[in-house]
């Protein structure tokens, strides 16, 4: 079954009615959750994500950040050729997808995993699209192509942020002045944080493919949930006369009261 976004006022008398506390709380859920998956994934492959990062070549942790600016720009250029084509996938089916690629790209050691980027980064902006879609947001449309990628700055789920990934919520007032090519390279470095420690779970000998497609499955399903805080918050900055910097503070004491 397809998940419903928060019930939100739409119409001509959207600007009359602030959004509700439930509707609030329902989106410090999501971030909540977010920032709590994935941590077991860590207790599947033994060790932390930095010690296991540490194990990567010296070539390919200094080649990240660069490989990771690639592969979000081809997956923008291949979510939007193959969305042309009638893909639209979201919700469970993007999570299998990616946990199959996972998978894949585990089972084969570093060289299968670092062909696998691209493809299941592809596969992530699909999501948080679909997502987009969910709250009436059209993914063609300038500001919310560049909120899209905005997402990615979010940390991934093996961070242990304990929700200060609100943080990336504030560019969303900065959305309309930047260029979709300025917002992916301010992104690639963290995103690519995110990236390595992926790449190191899924580089364990014996458990790469079970660590592939389980690590593939959260990161899915957390991108999914802070794409849901994304658009959710835009939607309701757009259907009602609050200030998004006023919406963000309520989230934020919502957050901290769960």
């Amino acid at each position: 079954m397809k998940h419903k976004p928060p019930a939100l006022t739409h119409g001509p008398d959207a600007v009359l009615q602030a959004p509700t506390d439930a509707a609030i709380a329902d989106l410090a859920r999501k971030l909540k959750r977010a920032n709590n998956p994935g941590m077991q994934l860590l207790n599947l492959v033994g060790g932390t994500a930095d010690g296991l990062f540490g194990k990567l070549p010296k070539p390919v942790r200094g080649g990240l950040e660069a490989a990771t600016l690639s592969a979000l720009e081809l997956a923008f250029d291949g979510a939007a050729r193959t969305r042309a084509n009638g893909y639209t996938a979201g919700g469970w089916l993007s999570r299998a997808v990616s946990s199959g690629l996972g998978a894949v790209g585990g089972a084969g050691g570093l060289p299968t995993a670092l062909a696998e980027l691209p493809v299941t980064t592809t596969v992530l902006l699909h999501a948080i699209q679909g997502v987009a879609e969910e709250y009436g947001f059209d993914p063609t449309r300038d500001d919310v192509r560049k909120a899209c990628i905005q997402v990615f700055a979010a940390a991934g789920p093996l961070a242990d942020d304990d929700g200060a990934d609100l943080g990336f919520l504030a560019a969303r007032t900065t959305l309309t002045g930047a260029t979709l090519s300025g917002i992916i390279a301010k992104v690639a470095p963290r995103f690519s944080i995110v990236l390595g420690q992926k790449l190191a779970t899924q580089t364990v000998p014996v458990l790469g493919a079970v660590a592939g497609a389980a690590t593939n499955y959260a990161y899915t399903a957390y991108y999914q949930d802070m794409a849901h805080v994304t658009f959710g918050m835009m939607r309701m900055a757009e259907d009602s006369a609050e200030p998004f910097d006023a919406l963000k503070a309520r989230l934020d004491v919502a957050y901290k009261s769960l």
